[in-house]
């Protein structure tokens, strides 16, 4: 069973911008910008694009997911 988000970048390409994928239907992939998640949003559906409260609870689960990753990371690097 796939985590129902994760978490991606393209550093090689792009060291501004990072994506959270949404794994379950209605699956997506969000791009955003590695400062903050609301900056520079842009949705790529897989799947057909869901009503609007749909995609707003998406983002809300998105958002947390993202912020729960990021500081995740910076605990892991003060670790070391």
């Amino acid at each position: 069973m796939l985590p129902k988000f994760l978490f991606a970048d393209n550093s090689r390409f792009s060291t501004e911008l990072v994506y959270v994928v949404h794994t379950e239907t209605p699956r997506c992939i969000i791009q955003c910008s590695v400062e903050e998640f609301d900056e520079e949003n842009e949705i790529f559906w897989i799947d057909p694009e869901p009503a609007p409260e749909v995609i707003e609870e998406l983002m809300d689960m998105a958002r947390d997911f993202y912020e729960d990753t990021l500081d995740n990371e910076d605990e892991l690097e003060e670790e070391y």
